[in-house]
């Protein structure tokens, strides 16, 4: 192989580029068990990571992307755990309904009542987001901890998100946290094991708003018929 030959690719161009890595996907992915609403999350996600492992092994609540997509086209907050999740999500999309993206990690009174009880910031960010942001989307995708937290909000009644996308990775309660949120009997979207991360969480959430498009789209059009 001559390697001092000029490498090229193939195009230049975002949407082809975006385009022909969702047929690669397709093509590589073959049969799955994802419903149709639930395929694009998984092609975003795989689209994300290069990782069809990742892909394969995620998990939907029956309700979860009809749920999601209800909670964006009602203008619900969207709570991330950590400021790589917020700055990911597309803004734009979410805004557009009335949403607004929070994340709480960093809030002077999140890192004092933290230090003051000797636990995580984590967690105390999911106590205060839980009275802010009732039936809202909960994108987890760095703290195991907050995830935990969160579910253990929601098994004592103290939280009704609308949706919770739990994707943490790491090896301390990571797996562990996406197990216990498959049990519950809200909308989540996990995965099983210890793969995960901000930029997965991203992914299934751009997803959810731009099938949150597609969905008013589909709406107006029947609305002209």
């Amino acid at each position: 192989m001559d390697f001092r030959t000029e490498f090229k690719p193939l195009t230049v161009q975002p949407q082809e580029i975006e385009g022909r890595s969702f047929e690669m996907i397709d093509e590589e992915i073959g049969e799955h068990p994802f419903t149709a609403g639930q395929y694009p999350v998984v092609q975003r996600v795989i689209h994300a990571s290069a990782d069809f492992e990742l892909g394969r092994s995620l998990v939907f609540h029956p309700d979860a992307i009809r749920s999601g997509i209800e909670a964006i086209r009602s203008g619900k907050k969207v709570v991330a755990d950590v400021q790589m999740v917020q700055v990911g999500i597309s803004k734009q999309r979410i805004e557009k309904y009335g949403g607004e993206i929070k994340v709480y990690i960093s809030d002077p009174d999140v890192m004092e009542e933290a230090k003051r009880l000797n636990t995580t910031r984590a967690i105390i960010s999911m106590r205060k987001a839980i009275k802010e942001a009732d039936g809202g989307i909960f994108a987890i995708g760095n703290a195991p901890t907050a995830l935990l937290e969160l579910i253990r909000l929601i098994k004592e009644g103290e939280a009704k998100p609308g949706l919770v996308i739990g994707l943490p990775v790491g090896f301390v309660s990571a797996a562990e946290s996406k197990e216990e949120l498959a049990k519950l009997d809200v909308p989540f979207i996990t995965n099983i094991g210890r793969k995960g991360g901000s930029t997965v969480t991203v992914a299934a959430l751009n997803a959810l708003s731009i099938l949150a498009e597609k969905a008013e789209v589909n709406d107006e059009s029947r609305a002209e018929r």
